[in-house]
This record gives C-alpha cells, sequence and structure tokens, in this order.
C-alpha cells in the first residue's frame, strides 16, 4: 500500500475484528463509552505511524470503518478517546495505544515502561492522575491477517466422553528438551506432532492431550524483574492470537497442522482457556486493549466504587461476562478456536468467574453457560470447568450445568490422604471411586462430568507426592510463601530424592497404586504429563514461573530404562480401562439394580468378602475396602470386575465375595511384573496396594 486515502469509508459493523475482503480491510471495534476511536496504521517494523484515521461510523456501540487496497500483514492499533473518570469507571486515554481485542496475531513484544500506564505511576493522585506519554514505542501491534488452510480429510475422533483419558501438558515444556526436533522448533507448535511425541501418547493410550494457554499472553512485569517468566501462561493478552513464542515460522498453520496429525491419531486437543481476567491486573494496572478502550463495559467494577475492579480472580480484574459484548467476544474467540483451528474442546480457568453475573454470585445459568449450551458449534465440544475461584461462593464443584465437566480436587486429596495412610477415609473413597454421584448426580449429568485427577500442572508432580512431605518453592522468589501448603503428600522417610531402596520401593508402589485408582474409578481421567515417567519438580508445587528445565519433559529421563516399567504400568492400566465397560459406566451407580441374585451393579465389602455394615463404614480405622463391579454379557454370562485395596501398613489376604468363578488377577501395584495367580485361601494384597480381579461366570 503505497498512497494511504484521506479517510476512511464507511464499512460495516460486523463482523469485529479486521477483515480482509480481497479488496481490502474492514476494522470494526466495540465502545459502548468512547466519544471517538482512532485507527493507527505502523510501518512492518512497527515503530513508525505511518497514518491516522477516526473510524468514521459507530452503528450499535461498534465503531467501523473501511480502507480500500489494505492487504494482510497490515500493524495497526486503536486509541480511544473519552473520560478519563476513574471514579466513574471510565479510563480512556488516546495517548495510549490500544491492542484489537479481536487480532488474530501481534507483531512485536509487550515492553515494559510506566508509559504503558493511564495514569502517571508515582503521582500523589495515583491512578486518578493523566499520562500524556505516547505508549505506542512500547506496545505490541496488531496484524490483518487472512488465513486459509485446506481441512479436507481432517476427522476429529469425537472420543465418547465415557472412553476419553486426558494428557495434560505444555507446549514448550513437552518437547523443549526434545533432540530429534531441530532447536527452532523445539518447544513450538511445530514440535507438538513430531512422531516421537505421537509415539508416546498412542502408546500410553490416552485420547485427548489438554495444553496449558496457548492464547498471546504477557510477561508479568515483576517476574521479568526478578529474573523469571509467565511459564504456565494465565495472564491473557489476547484472545485470538496464537502465542508468538509457540511459533517456530509464524504461522498458525504450525498449530492447525499439529492438531490435524494428532486427529489422525485418534487424539483429540482440548485448550486450557483464560477468560476469567485480562494481562491489565488492578486498577492499577496497565492501560493496553481493553481497560483503553472501554473500562467500564469490559470489567466488573466495585457498585459504589467504580474507580475499583472486583478481583474475584486473585489477578486484579475480572472480565463482565454478563454485558453481551463481552460474552460475544468470548464465544467469538472459543469459535475461532475451534472452527479455524479445529480445537476439540475448552478448558475453563476459574469456571465458576465465568457464571457470575453482575453483584450475583454463582449460577449455573449464567449467561456465559446459556450461551455455550446453546450453541451448534461449542455445545458439540469437550467443556470443562475448572470449578472454583476466591470470590464470595467461590467453591462449585458439582454445581455446574449439563454439558460441562468439572476438575473433582475432591477425588484428588481423597486419594492422596486414603493412600498416605490417614484414617476415616472410606466413605469417602467410595463415593470417588464410584464417579462422585454425591457431587453430580443432578439434571441427567453422566459420571464423565467428574475429571479425576491425582495431580494437575497447578502443584506437585505425582513422583513428588511420594517424595515430599512440604512443598519446595524457593527458587520462585517468594521464600516459599507462594503455593498450597497442603499437598496430602508423604515421603516415606526421607525429603526428596534418596538412594534408600526401601524407601523408594514404597514410593514406587504407592505411586501405582494412587494410578490404579485413578483409571479403575469411574468418571473421566486426567493424567498430568511426566507422571507416566517420574517427572519431579524437585518438591515445587508453583512452577508457574519456571520456564525451564524444572518443568521441562527430559526426555532422556522418558527413554530411559529405569523409567520404561513406570511407563507400562500406566499404558496396561488405560488398556484395562479401554477394555472392560465396567470401569467406564456411562450410568451412576448406587447398588440398586441386581445383576443376578445377590449380585448388585457395585457392591461394597471388607477383605472378607462380606458387606460393610454401618459400623464398618464408621470405623476409623478400617483402611480395607473392595469394589465389585457387574454386569450381564450378550451370552448370558456374568462378569465382575473386583477392585481390592489395602490401605494399611500390613499385607493383607483378602477373600473375594461369592460368585467369583475363576478369578484373574488384572493389576497389582505392589507386583507390576510378576505371575499373579489366585489361591484358594484368597490372594495376599500387600501394603499400601490396589489389585484388579476379574471373574466370569458361565451363563446359567
Amino acid at each position: 500500500m503505497n498512497i494511504l486515502p484521506e479517510r476512511l469509508e464507511a464499512g460495516s459493523p460486523y463482523p469485529l475484528g479486521a477483515t480482509f475482503d480481497g479488496l481490502g480491510v474492514n476494522f470494526a471495534v466495540f465502545s459502548a463509552n468512547a466519544e471517538r476511536i482512532d485507527l493507527c496504521l505502523f510501518d512492518p517494523s512497527g515503530r513508525r505511524e505511518l497514518k491516522r484515521y477516526s473510524l468514521p461510523e459507530c452503528t450499535d456501540e461498534v465503531w467501523h470503518g473501511y480502507l480500500p487496497d489494505a492487504r494482510p500483514g497490515q500493524l495497526y492499533g486503536y486509541r480511544a478517546y473519552g473520560p478519563y473518570r476513574p471514579e466513574q469507571g471510565h479510563r480512556f486515554n488516546p495517548n495510549k495505544l490500544l491492542i484489537d481485542p479481536y487480532a488474530r496475531r501481534l507483531a512485536g513484544k509487550l515492553r515494559w515502561t510506566d508509559a504503558l500506564h493511564g495514569y502517571r505511576v508515582g503521582s500523589h493522585r495515583a491512578d486518578l492522575s493523566f499520562d500524556r506519554r505516547d505508549s505506542a514505542p512500547a506496545m505490541p501491534k496488531s496484524v490483518v491477517t487472512a488465513e486459509a488452510f485446506d481441512w479436507t480429510g481432517d476427522q476429529r475422533p469425537n472420543t465418547p466422553w465415557s472412553e476419553t483419558v486426558i494428557y495434560e501438558a505444555h507446549v514448550k515444556g513437552l518437547t523443549a528438551l526434545l533432540e530429534e526436533v531441530s532447536p527452532p522448533e523445539r518447544g513450538t507448535f511445530a514440535a507438538l506432532s513430531h512422531p516421537k511425541v505421537i509415539d508416546h501418547l498412542r502408546r500410553l493410550g490416552v485420547t485427548a492431550l489438554e495444553l496449558l494457554p496457548v492464547h498471546g499472553f504477557v510477561q508479568d512485569r515483576f517476574l521479568q524483574e526478578r529474573g523469571l517468566t509467565n511459564y504456565w501462561g494465565y495472564n491473557t493478552l489476547t484472545f485470538f492470537a496464537p502465542e508468538a513464542r509457540y511459533l517456530a515460522s509464524g504461522s498458525h498453520d504450525e498449530f492447525r497442522l499439529a492438531v490435524r496429525r494428532l486427529h489422525a491419531s485418534g487424539i483429540e486437543v482440548i485448550l486450557d482457556v483464560v477468560y476469567n481476567h485480562t494481562a491489565e491486573g488492578s486498577e492499577m494496572g496497565p492501560t493496553l486493549s481493553f481497560r483503553g478502550l472501554d473500562n467500564a463495559t469490559y470489567y466488573r467494577l466495585v457498585q459504589d466504587a467504580p474507580r475499583h475492579c472486583i478481583n474475584d480472580t486473585g489477578t486484579g480484574n475480572t472480565l463482565d461476562l454478563s454485558k453481551a459484548r463481552v460474552l460475544q467476544m468470548v464465544t467469538d474467540s472459543l469459535r475461532y478456536w475451534a472452527q479455524s483451528f479445529r480445537v476439540d474442546g475448552f478448558r475453563f480457568d476459574l469456571g465458576v468467574t465465568l457464571g457470575r453475573e453482575g453483584n450475583d454470585g454463582f449460577s449455573p445459568s449464567a449467561a456465559f453457560f446459556q450461551a455455550l449450551r446453546q450453541d451448534p458449534v461449542l455445545g458439540r465440544l469437550k467443556l470443562i470447568s475448572e470449578p472454583w475461584d476466591i470470590g464470595p461462593g467461590g467453591y462449585q464443584l458439582g454445581n455446574h450445568p449439563p454439558g460441562f465437566a468439572e476438575w473433582n480436587d475432591k477425588f484428588r486429596d481423597t486419594v492422596r490422604k486414603f493412600w498416605r495412610g490417614d484414617a476415616e477415609m472410606r466413605p469417602d473413597l467410595a463415593a470417588r471411586l464410584a464417579g462422585s454421584g454425591d457431587l453430580f448426580d443432578r439434571r441427567a449429568r453422566r459420571p464423565w462430568a467428574s475429571v479425576n485427577l491425582l495431580t494437575a500442572h497447578d502443584g506437585m508432580t505425582l513422583n513428588d507426592v511420594v517424595s515430599y512431605e512440604g512443598k519446595h518453592n524457593e527458587a520462585n522468589g517468594e521464600d516459599n510463601r507462594d503455593g498450597h501448603s497442603e499437598n496430602y503428600s508423604r515421603n516415606w522417610g526421607a525429603e526428596g530424592s534418596t538412594d534408600d531402596a526401601d524407601i523408594q520401593a514404597q514410593r514406587d508402589r504407592a505411586r501405582r497404586s494412587m494410578l490404579v485408582t485413578l483409571f479403575a474409578s469411574l468418571g473421566t481421567p486426567m493424567l498430568l504429563g511426566g507422571d507416566e515417567f517420574g517427572r519431579s519438580q524437585n518438591g515445587n508445587n508453583n512452577a508457574y514461573c519456571q520456564d525451564n528445565e524444572l518443568s521441562w519433559f527430559d526426555w532422556d529421563q522418558l527413554q530411559g530404562e529405569a523409567a520404561q516399567p513406570l511407563i507400562d504400568f500406566t499404558a496396561r492400566l488405560i488398556a484395562l480401562r479401554k477394555a472392560h465397560p465396567l470401569l467406564r459406566s456411562t450410568h451412576f451407580l448406587y447398588g440398586q439394580q441386581k445383576v443376578a441374585p445377590g449380585v448388585l451393579d457395585i457392591d461394597w465389602f471388607d477383605e472378607r468378602g462380606m458387606n460393610l455394615t454401618q459400623d464398618d463404614w464408621r470405623n476409623p480405622e478400617g483402611r480395607a475396602l473392595v469394589m465389585r463391579r457387574a454386569r450381564l454379557l450378550d451370552d448370558g454370562a456374568m462378569e465382575t470386575l473386583t477392585l481390592l485395596l489395602n490401605g494399611s501398613h500390613e499385607a493383607i489376604t483378602f477373600t473375594l465375595p461369592k460368585p467369583a468363578t475363576n478369578p484373574e488377577v488384572l493389576v497389582d501395584s505392589a507386583n507390576p511384573t510378576g505371575e499373579l495367580a489366585f489361591r484358594d485361601e484368597g490372594y495376599e494384597v500387600g501394603a499400601g496396594a490396589a489389585v484388579l480381579v476379574r471373574c466370569l461366570e458361565p451363563a446359567q
């Protein structure tokens, strides 16, 4: 574009964002309270502003204009004029260049400077002051895009929820140390579908790869000042543009190719998304996009003091999804990733925040949930919520609407406590094993709504859960004050790594027993990437700022001889779950349906094969638990799967509840590779061990 016109044409208010039509670009941006919005065009370097236009039209609070002959690759930004009255919730400052909320690509990096703030940092009037410095030199620029990709032949795996096994990983951490990948591509989307990665996922048998945030995000100023980085990415700057650091070539097609290759291997892709807050922080934070375009609309503000942001997220601000245009932005973003990148689902960070409206608390009928449930594109995808935030009534596990699954931290905590030897765990463990129907069985929800996890990115790895009594977050620079203080972990005699063979054997058994519990429970199992080969973070349970080998996959360890037994054991458990429908029931079971005379669909026993009495359930020292599930096969035979759990410190001989013809031991966490045989007198379950047994009763 050599000669720029003097003014823009009227253009259209739809679609929002910068849209190339082959002849030019339509620009449309929402602001309900702005008095004028300028479009600023920049040279390819992003350093020189070429032209500034006032958007000529405003339709339904959308400002718009059309630039003939503009092309993809054009760099731009906005400046918004309006009242600067923080005490009324308005923070317009045209000296601040603003990112288009719908930008599909960003050019350049954010450079921290006080000029990014709408107020004069250090002023005695604080954020009531006004800063006149131009922020453009420190700001990334939005980029006009035109994206086309040939998806011909791509088939979404569409794995049923009841057969889903999720594997959580970080785009960079997964391949940063993978030597088979060329150095420029390590830690990027281009490496995500490398044959080594796909072969490992297929060997395990997982059906879905859940990625930590991939939206463009900001490196926190306070972390950079400490020499650290925001590794996890929960600090979103733009909801449409992929994080530039994950693009080896700069092309979005890297991610599309990765998704397509994962689909071809039967693996779905789920994105962890952060729509509860933005990188602009509290009212004392910078003006980068939303705050400068319409602070009073985009953010939830204190009703009687709109100068201040409501902070239900712990990050300084909270997006206001009760506002139609804000909700539209979120759903447009989700639809963009679902259609342009063909991802298969989303995990919503602090999902409770998305269900808050105005000054009300959480509601499963909030507009966000309603919008997704009725959407013909989004409603068909896998939708997972993190069911808590730090706001009032912020713990809402089990209270989300149908169509949503939820991370079940009660499963995590109960399983950890049982296997470390806590008392009074039998009743709660039984509820978790049975799919947490006490939490989720309402409004026709199914067991898959409970996403069962032992660990996740936020917390200790499984190796560290059995190796450390407490957290060790000193590397984060906060004097070990950050991160959860109670991890329900146990080190079994030594803190951290040890050469003591007996301690290591106990740790290995505890780890295997927890994995057996995970994959033998009703619900949707989620495995933290690396737990299958013993990845450690040296006791760090909040590695959000550790973009280094502490967080990255060590492929030498993964491919080493020592890791293979645990990888094989994990893959075996997933294969058993896939092979046996009784391990993944599509309905909640309560022991109310008779499968055969004296045999219920689910039942509970002690180590003698006797039904547990009320006194047994109340016994705080009862650490043996037997769960049996049963079903009739098409030929009339009856199949039972019986899980034997010994949470005590001594071996116990278990007797199977009758009938128990020709029992076959499928897995024993105390004997993962040896020959497994049931004797007439019963089966000895080692201390802290889990055993799964199958019986097949011939048709009568």
